[in-house]
């Protein structure tokens, strides 16, 4: 019985252990944390070493190891095996390895791969059954613990995290949406970043697809040896495969949609609706299916999400905003008067971009770790320690028709356990002050 180790015991560790152990593994789990469930797994025949990752792990040769996609490479106990030559994956390529009845359509990229991904999947599933996966926050070796066999189509978000750690996968049709700097507290350098980007299409073929946004010149430059069928994208050009004309997109001489359709606010908006249908269309969802989709799509939670309205002061929360890419989106989408909330996590990436808004931004409420690094960005900035304290003092000096957003163009982990806590205690706050208000 080959031996596996897994380290990184979070829901896609704990999943791919039992999905391995299912295949005939041996699986030792490893964790840095007490693992809640240990007996559980002992009890399935999962091998479990918690309170973290003693020497002995070293000791035993593995066919392949298994890491959590968060944990970096620079890790001690991850690094001795890249040392040593171990094949390291993550959990997709496992999960790819033991589901031929899937087919995929993946999405990554800087910014919007949430919204490409939802609405995907949303057209996907009105063809069939389908499913979402990944980056999203489900595991795909959790949906493939639980396939019946059945072909199902699958909507996959993917972080660069994940896409370092994949060999032999392959979607039908993939993308990058776009790409900025991000991430740089993790990967050793902007080009590594891009790069790993790229690898979503590497195993692809002449009978598969990827969209490449012409727009974007970071993609066209690391977009290089494409393997597959390419369909150009833009928002500014209609001399390419996939683009907007006369107020509705199309797709060469096929029209997917019309824009007036459209729910969701900001031109990148409709950029990641036309890769969405797109990719939908060459899964073999049809037109009528994409346009009511299209139609009734509301947007996706935490991404420039409409919270509520006191005294005509609109409220928007944008936590997934967690670089100053998706934050310049989002800030593109509104005309003026808009009091921003910013702050979090430091990942040593530049906000300079972000300057170009000032003159749009009533005042800047700055949280966190990064609160001050906000003051020579904005004329009118304010540092303080906690979104609350944020959100109390963009309260006090909002007028109506002003809009209050919440786009923190950082990561969360320096006050919340993610970005999606961020948001759920924003909104608290939100509905909280306009019941005192009213």
């Amino acid at each position: 019985m080959e031996k596996v180790l897994v380290i990184g015991a979070a829901r896609s560790g704990i999943a791919v252990s039992h999905l391995l152990r299912n295949h005939g593994y041996a699986v030792i789990l490893t964790d840095s944390n007490v693992i809640d469930n240990k007996q559980e797994l002992i009890d399935q025949g999962i091998t479990v070493v918690d309170g973290g990752h003693p020497d002995s792990l070293k000791n035993t040769d593995y066919a392949f190891v298994v890491k959590n996609p968060g944990i970096p490479y620079r890790v001690e106990i991850v690094n001795y095996f890249v040392d040593h030559k171990v094949p390291i994956y993550t959990e997709i390529e496992i999960a790819y390895r033991f589901t031929p009845e899937f087919r995929y359509a993946a999405v990554t990229g800087t910014d919007g791969k949430t919204t490409i991904t939802t609405l995907l999947y949303e057209m996907l599933s009105k063809k069939a059954p389908s499913l979402v996966a990944g980056n999203i926050g489900i595991p795909l070796s959790e949906q493939a613990l639980q396939s019946d066999g059945t072909k199902k189509d699958v909507a996959l978000e993917l972080s660069n995290f994940q896409l370092l750690g994949i060999d032999q996968f392959r979607p039908h049709i993939s993308t990058v949406s776009n790409l900025a700097p991000d991430h740089l507290d993790y990967m050793d350098s902007l080009e590594d970043y891009y790069s790993s980007k790229m690898r979503i299409y590497k195993n692809e073929t002449k009978d598969d697809f990827f969209i490449r946004n012409v727009d974007d010149e970071n993609v066209m430059k690391y977009a290089k040896d494409i393997p597959c069928q390419v369909i150009d994208f833009s928002l500014k050009r209609d001399d390419v495969d996939l683009y907007v004309k006369y107020g509705k997109v199309w797709l060469k001489d096929l029209e997917l949609f019309d824009v007036k359709d459209l729910k969701i606010v900001g031109d990148f908006n409709c950029g990641n609706a036309m890769m969405a249908a797109c990719m939908a269309y060459h899964m073999g969802v049809s037109i009528k299916d994409i346009r009511e989709v299209i139609s009734s799509f509301k947007g996706v939670e935490h991404r420039i999400e409409y919270v509520d309205t006191f005294n005509d002061i609109r409220v928007y929360n944008d936590t997934k905003a967690t670089n100053t890419h998706s934050a310049c989106a989002a800030l593109s989408a509104f005309d003026k008067n808009v009091i921003l909330l910013c702050g979090g996590k430091d990942k040593h990436i530049s906000f300079d971009d972000l300057k170009q808004f000032d003159g749009k931004v009533k005042h800047c409420f700055s949280f966190g770790q990064t609160k001050d690094h906000f003051k020579p960005i904005f004329t009118h900035q304010t540092s303080c320690e906690t979104m609350e304290e944020a959100f109390e003092k963009a309260c006090e000096i909002a007028q109506p028709g002003d809009t209050i957003l919440l786009s923190p163009a950082c990561s969360s982990f320096d006050q919340f356990k993610n970005y999606e806590v961020r948001g759920e205690i924003f909104k608290d706050l939100v509905h909280k002050y306009i019941e005192g208000w009213k």
